[in-house]
């Protein structure tokens, strides 16, 4: 398979195929609704994404298709003497296109953009049940230094 791929910045066209990449896993298919046409909350939350600086949804792209698809949000807090960190969040690959360092590469994007924005640290979560997806980013360097509760609303 030849991949000729390249990172850009989301748009509102890209939505329907973004939801898509994010329901393509028995946990995405709990949480999304990938439907014709898309709830428009979907919309809205691109909207309010886009709208804000210190967002930045991403796709990979490969000719005309989007094959991946992550999310950057910077938060500045008092910590770190008014440090800024960096959560990588849905981070999803079309699953013909796994295994070929796509993943990677977004995730070093995500990395270096964060370090020049400056970060002191990049974070980020995933659902225990994703083992394959925990190793990926021990790989990369990301260590279990903390642990994370959610209380869902």
């Amino acid at each position: 398979m030849t991949v000729n791929f390249h990172i850009r910045k989301a748009t509102r066209e890209d939505i329907p195929q973004i939801v898509q990449l994010l329901s393509n896993d028995p946990l995405g298919r709990q949480r999304e609704l990938h439907q014709d046409p898309l709830p428009e909350q979907y919309y809205t939350a691109f909207s309010e994404i886009d709208a804000d600086k210190n967002n930045y949804l991403i796709v990979v792209e490969n000719d005309h298709k989007i094959i991946g698809t992550s999310q950057l949000t910077i938060i500045t807090h008092l910590t770190y003497q008014g440090g800024k960190r960096a959560q990588i969040e849905g981070v999803r690959i079309d699953e013909s296109y796994r295994g070929l360092g796509i993943g990677k590469l977004m995730i070093e994007w995500s990395i270096n953009k964060a370090r020049n924005i400056g970060c002191h640290i990049v974070q980020l979560t995933m659902d225990k049940k994703r083992n394959e997806t925990i190793q990926f980013y021990n790989k990369l360097g990301f260590v279990a230094s903390h642990e994370g509760l959610k209380l869902h609303l």
